[in-house]
């Protein structure tokens, strides 16, 4: 395997400029999914049925709260990869714990919203307003699920072989990754809190 010194380590294989080319390409089918996601709901959006609306549902404080977390998270995982490409692999391990802590407070904070939706009435089979926005929730959520696991194994494989061009490729997807999903929640928060608070 030839590595390129002149790169950072992420990109310093062959292999390794594939994976992140690879997985851009990935990232364009997962917006694919989350542009689908966002065009039901705001076909549904007004479809209440006989169900609560977003007005009568949403809560600023836990909405303000995830954003917060979230973006503390993608702030983080930034000074994981810096601290990675500076070869400082202690520092990396604790900026990317930092960012696995907060994106468990997040979905923390989801699973308390949707328990709070579930007492008000507001279920999958509510009403077509309900249905997608739970759909829609819980898809971001699962991704940030599996990106939690997903950034653990990488955690733990770093802690035991350190910083190689692998570790540093699948940092590096993951940073991508952790990014996109900080991305659709702010259109999550501009358009479907936010806009359904008005």
């Amino acid at each position: 395997m030839k590595i390129d010194s002149t790169q950072p380590l992420e990109y310093s294989t062959e292999q390794n400029r594939l994976n992140i080319l690879g997985f851009w390409i990935f990232l364009g089918a997962e917006i694919m999914l989350f542009a689908t996601l966002f065009t039901s709901y705001f076909i549904y959006e007004n479809r209440i049925g006989g169900g609560p609306s977003g007005a009568e549902i949403f809560e600023i404080t836990p909405v303000l709260f995830e954003t917060i977390l979230l973006l503390t998270s993608s702030f983080t995982i930034g000074l994981a990869v810096n601290a990675m490409r500076l070869g400082r692999k202690k520092a990396m391990l604790g900026f990317l714990a930092i960012t696995l802590l907060l994106g468990a407070a997040f979905l923390g904070v989801e699973i308390y919203e949707f328990i709070h939706y579930y007492h008000v009435g507001a279920t999958l089979q509510t009403s077509a307003f309900t249905g997608m926005l739970l759909t829609t929730l819980g898809t971001h959520g699962a991704h940030v699920t599996f990106g939690l696991f997903w950034g653990l194994f990488i955690f733990l494989q770093i802690r035991k072989q350190g910083l190689t061009p692998q570790t540093a490729n699948k940092s590096f997807i993951f940073s991508l990754y952790w990014h996109f999903l900080d991305v659709m929640w702010i259109f999550i928060f501009s358009f479907i809190y936010l806009k359904g608070m008005m």
